[in-house]
Parts: structure tokens; C-alpha cells; sequence
């Protein structure tokens, strides 16, 4: 069920060219800067990955992934959802050396996600893997890492807004980090979302720590999967977003986990039966390097820095009948 709605009065600031053209100007600027702060080289990636690999990101573990077979391989492939793992097993198979990383253009089908303004089946982000040391698995080697992407992130807009000045939105150089636990001791009686959304409109940037754990209220601030983020050492980064007035996420990343985080991660979501699998099985041995990680949304941070009020405005994708019809209401152009 869709949960579309167009904030009344919304105009887009630039017509479908200028679009175009500026969401392949922020794709350029980005990805160069984004290598630049975190020393990355871009590679190429997979659309699908043998199921029995292990490699396919589970997400929150009810999302079914899109599967077909192919026969010339005499096997079953998956589109992926994200490339969390995957990435992981490359840096090893690449010859990456610590403090050097990867980055890729990923692109998934998510074909039960719940449609509105900030989500589509269409999901495409950078997903970025660098390989770090035993003594780099820590918060403040996290927090370094989300300063250097709000750093690339600033100087993209800044870009942007050079060549289009009718844009003017303002983006907090400054990071706010908290946990999720402090978000509960912040605002009681509130849910996750609702937190997140008061604690990112204060603030205005953010990265939100510590997610997948059971917090004091008995449940998780969020969905995460067991095997690639620490739940310990690994958040979302948000910013506030003045169009729609609400947070907006723009990136899940940690440090990712090691061989007794992963251990204890597994058995703590019941999945322990995934550590036969091969990149578990790896994981666990100790074959494969430590690593820090996450996706950086390409249509969000378009979207943001736009100044646009859908994800469809910024990518092609397919709508529900509630999403055509609210933003054929509003004057909004789906691509």
C-alpha cells in the first residue's frame, strides 16, 4: 500500500532537462569525492549472486529476494538486494591492502518494499567496502569515516547549487552522533521513527549508532542483518530534509563484523545455521579482512540536494495507481 503524499503547494525548481543534467552532475561530483575522502577505487559488481553463496545482504530476513534460473549455468540465481557482502569477499579476491577500499555502482530490486515519497522497488546507491586494522575497529575510526562522507556530500551540493542557484538548500556541515539507546532515554514515549525524525529536525545532520541490538524497551531501533554491520559499531546517517519536513536517511554503513561478532549476531537472530554457508564459513576462519562499509543512496541524494518531493521525480521505476494519481494532483512528473 502506497503512503505517497505531495506537500501542498510543491513546485519542482527545475524542469525534466535541468534534471537530467543535474542528477549526472551529482553522480560525477559524488562518487569522485567520495573516492577521494575514503581512498577508494571503483570496481565492477554483480546484478545477481548464486543463493548458495551467502553473499546475497538479507536486509531485515523477510524480504524475499527476486530469484530465476538459468539454465545455461545449471543453477538458480538471485538480483540482489545489496552487495554488503559481496563487497567483503572482493577486497580479498581484489588484493586490497588496508586503508584502501572499493566502490561500485549497485543496483537491486526490492519487490516488497512499501512505496512512498523516499522508497521504490528500485533501489540504486554506491556501495563502498575498505579494508581496515584490528586497531581501526573502533567509534571513533566510524565517526571519522561519517564526517569525511557528510564532507564529500557538502562539497557535491555546493557544486550543484554553483550551477544552479535557484537550488538553496541548506545542508549542517556539523554531525550530531547519538545511539539509539540515547535516542529512548530522549523521547520515552515515542516510536524509532518518531525519535529520529524530532532528534534529525533538531539537529539537522546526524548518524544514529548502534542498530540491530535489542535496546532497553525490548526491541531493536531497526531492522539489521546479522552478518555484515557490528551491531555495535554501525548506524544510519540522516539529514533533515526541508521539503517533506522529515529525516531522511541517506546511508546504512559500519564496521563490519568480525568473527566473534559475527558468532554472536547469528545466534542472537536465530540464523546460526547460516554459518555453513561459504562466506560465513570464510568469515569465521578468518580469510576474509576487516572492513568498514555501507550504500550512499544515489536517487536520495539526488533527491535531496533537487530539492524534490518523490524518489520518482529522480528515478525511473513502476507506481501504484495512489502514487500516479497523487502526483498527477500535484503537477509532479514521474520518470
Amino acid at each position: 500500500m502506497s503512503e505517497t503524499v505531495i506537500p501542498k503547494g510543491y513546485r519542482t525548481k527545475l524542469n525534466l532537462y535541468d534534471t537530467q543534467n543535474a542528477i549526472a552532475l551529482i553522480k560525477a561530483t559524488f562518487q569522485e569525492a567520495l573516492a577521494g575522502v575514503l581512498n577508494l577505487k571503483r570496481v565492477s559488481a554483480p546484478l545477481f549472486v548464486d543463493p548458495d553463496m551467502g553473499l546475497n545482504d538479507n536486509l531485515n530476513g523477510v524480504e524475499r529476494p527476486v530469484r530465476f534460473d538459468a539454465p545455461a549455468t545449471g543453477k538458480n540465481a538471485e538480483v540482489v538486494h545489496s552487495l554488503a557482502k559481496w563487497k567483503r569477499y572482493a577486497l580479498k579476491r581484489y588484493d586490497f591492502h588496508e586503508g584502501r577500499g572499493l566502490y561500485t555502482d549497485m543496483n537491486a530490486i526490492r519487490r516488497d518494499e512499501t512505496l512512498d515519497n523516499l522508497h521504490s522497488i528500485y533501489v540504486d546507491q554506491w556501495d563502498w567496502e575498505k579494508v581496515i586494522t584490528k586497531e581501526d575497529r573502533n567509534r571513533a575510526y566510524l565517526e571519522r569515516t561519517v564526517r569525511s562522507i557528510i564532507e564529500a556530500v557538502c562539497y557535491t551540493l555546493a557544486v550543484v547549487q554553483a550551477k544552479y542557484p535557484v537550488l538553496d538548500m541548506q545542508l549542517c556541515r556539523d554531525v550530531t552522533f547519538v545511539t539509539s539507546e540515547e535516542l529512548i532515554k530522549l523521547y520515552p514515549d515515542k516510536t524509532a521513527k518518531q525519535r529520529e525524525r524530532l532528534f534529525t529536525k533538531e539537529h539537522g545532520t546526524v548518524f544514529i549508532e548502534k542498530i540491530g541490538g535489542v535496546l532497553s524497551d525490548g526491541k531493536p531501533h531497526d531492522g539489521r542483518a546479522p552478518d555484515y554491520d557490528d551491531w555495535e559499531l554501525n548506524g544510519d546517517i540522516l539529514l533533515y530534509n526541508p521539503v517533506l519536513d522529515c529525516e531522511f536517511e541517506i546511508s546504512s554503513m559500519g564496521i563490519r563484523v568480525d568473527a566473534q561478532s559475527l558468532a554472536k549476531q547469528l545466534k542472537a537472530a536465530n540464523c546460526e545455521d547460516r554459518a555453513k554457508l561459504h562466506f560465513h564459513r570464510a568469515l569465521l576462519n578468518g580469510e576474509l579482512p576487516l572492513t568498514i562499509g555501507g550504500g550512499i543512496g544515489q536517487s536520495r541524494l539526488c533527491m535531496i540536494m533537487l530539492e524534490k518531493a518523490h524518489i520518482g521525480e529522480v528515478q525511473s521505476s513502476i507506481w501504484d495507481k495512489h502514487t500516479i494519481e497523487e502526483a498527477e494532483k500535484a503537477g509532479v512528473i514521474l520518470l
